[in-house]
């Protein structure tokens, strides 16, 4: 039986490929803090990766796969150090955010990194993935897999910034809705259960690969478009320039009082990245429309009005509207 760690397990995404790996019949186990349950069928080691000897319970065994998603490069050196000795292959979940600059349509995996985040430095979480690479390189070498994640969305999305759309349309039914400008607008997301999927298969590969995990490049507009027809919206799309937006205390991308996904217009390679080496590599993109009937259904779930972390209330989004007209 193939034995796997995953270091996290407990949350969203590290959750759904824990249990993906159950599923492909691997004994699977989660090392946290131990502030959540992990899923069914998968041994949890309680400890805290901040403290000495934080390992010491799993690097005694013999590991055909690890599975590291942390952003802290302390703890990704760490474990490392433990684990490479006695594991297999490991898969480090890195971001798109660790490249160095968003300004090139197109950017493949060599394009520059940020400079990685030495000890002692204020926290930057480019510069912490970097550093992270660098940990996982150096101790793994061609035993590892280097994936890069974009925007993961999908059900159960903690963030509720993709959801924040399909659930807007939805809830108003036809009445209209604010956007940004839509013309010479970019998207790029990923589905979680699709590179839930291709983590899996790294590992189960032992794959030496480094890869950006994301979609392909999509006009904003058609995102929009394919949100209001999954969610049945018939109302008027109201849209306001970025300056009318920025003036108004309108966030870019994310967070409370935002428009989520909505990008700068100084950032064209941030939703553009070359995926031809996640394709090459075997990595399932599914239609846009499944990701947003599921996304709608566990919005629907979860209640359309209810408190978000990400968007415009629908009050905040009236009030807008009501200064345009």
């Amino acid at each position: 039986m193939t034995n796997v760690l995953i270091l996290g397990g407990t949350g969203w995404l590290s959750g759904r490929v824990a249990r993906a790996w159950v599923d492909a019949g691997a004994q699977v186990t989660c090392l946290a803090r131990g502030g959540r349950p992990a899923p069914d069928g998968v041994e949890l080691v309680v400890a805290d990766r901040g403290e000495p000897g934080a390992y010491a319970a799993v690097a005694g065994r013999g590991w055909d796969e690890v599975v590291e998603i942390s952003s802290t490069p302390e703890h990704v050196a760490s474990a490392v150090v433990a684990l490479a000795p006695v594991a297999r292959h490991l898969t480090y979940v890195s971001s798109l955010s660790v490249y160095a600059t968003n300004d090139v349509v197109g950017a493949a995996e060599d394009a520059a990194l940020s400079e990685p985040l030495r000890p002692g430095e204020e926290y930057d979480y480019s510069r912490a993935k970097a550093a992270a690479e660098v940990s996982v390189v150096h101790h793994l070498g061609d035993r590892a897999a280097i994936v890069r994640p974009g925007l993961i969305v999908g059900p159960d999305d903690p963030t509720d910034r993709f959801g924040y759309w399909v659930a807007r349309f939805a809830l108003v039914g036809d009445r209209p809705v604010l956007t940004p400008t839509l013309d010479d607008r970019m998207t790029q997301v990923i589905d979680v259960d699709d590179l839930a999927a291709f983590l899996v298969a790294c590992g189960a590969d032992g794959r030496s690969v480094v890869a950006n995990a994301i979609g392909d490049p999509l006009p904003f507009r058609t995102f929009i478009d394919a949100a209001r027809e999954v969610a049945g919206h018939g109302g008027e799309l109201v849209t306001a320039d970025d300056a009318w937006l920025v003036a108004h205390d309108v966030q870019y991308w994310m967070g409370p009082r935002s428009l989520p996904l909505w990008l700068p217009a100084d950032m064209p390679g941030f939703a553009t990245r070359s995926n031809a080496a996640y394709r090459a590599a075997g990595g399932p993109l599914r239609a846009l429309e499944d990701t947003l009937r599921r996304t709608l259904a566990d919005e629907r779930a979860r209640g359309l009005d209810r408190e978000r972390r990400s968007g415009l209330t629908r009050a905040e989004e009236l009030a807008l509207l009501g200064e345009m007209s």
